[in-house]
């Protein structure tokens, strides 16, 4: 395991700058590589959006956290998803993309929605705060794509699901870190 601060991903994050952002995942790549390490995972969400940059000078293959969440929605039987997780996730391709390839339909937050669960995670969630206006929120969106025709929804963010599961969702869930660490459990058992 090896990673930057996240401060410097945030820095990178906020101008924009993705090619930043994989210059930082390949420096971990390499020493990976290095210590011995046969595929690569990235449990953040947001920071996939930098793998087309990555994937091209990497020592090793990734499992791309989209696409193992595609997988599982195609097994589980689900059509439409909705998308959760930061603003630089759900303003990018990073899942659009992958579930496309498999035929899945999506609902992006709205914009304001977008602005609201940024802010939480951003401002609460990574900060070990857990509100109940959060959940409101988080469960309101969920409402509105379940009524725009989702059947499940993606916890895109590693701190979505510190508050939001399958039994305060009105949708199914799709832990996104957790269904990527199953996914790295079963490479590397094989």
């Amino acid at each position: 395991m090896h990673t930057h601060s996240f401060g410097a991903y945030v820095r990178c994050f906020e101008s924009d700058d993705w090619p930043g952002v994989a210059e930082l995942m390949l420096v971990s790549a390499h020493k990976l590589a290095r210590a011995g390490a046969d595929f690569l995972i990235c449990p953040d969400n947001t920071i996939h959006r930098a793998l087309p940059w990555v994937l091209r000078r990497s020592p090793l293959p990734w499992l791309h956290i989209a696409e193992v969440v595609a997988q599982h929605a195609v097994t589980r039987g689900f059509h439409r998803l909705g998308l959760t997780g930061t603003r630089y996730l759900v303003d990018s391709e990073v899942y659009p993309e992958k579930l496309a390839a498999h035929g899945l339909e999506y609902v992006r937050p709205n914009p304001t929605e977008r602005a609201d669960i940024n802010r939480f995670i951003f401002e609460e969630l990574i900060a070990g705060v857990f509100s109940a206006p959060a959940v409101s929120c988080m469960q309101r969106v969920m409402q509105r794509m379940r009524a725009e025709g989702c059947d499940a929804v993606v916890l895109g963010c590693t701190e979505l699901p510190l508050i939001m599961n399958d039994t305060n969702s009105p949708l199914p869930t799709l832990d996104s870190t957790r269904l990527l660490a199953r996914a790295a459990l079963q490479r590397a058992a094989t």
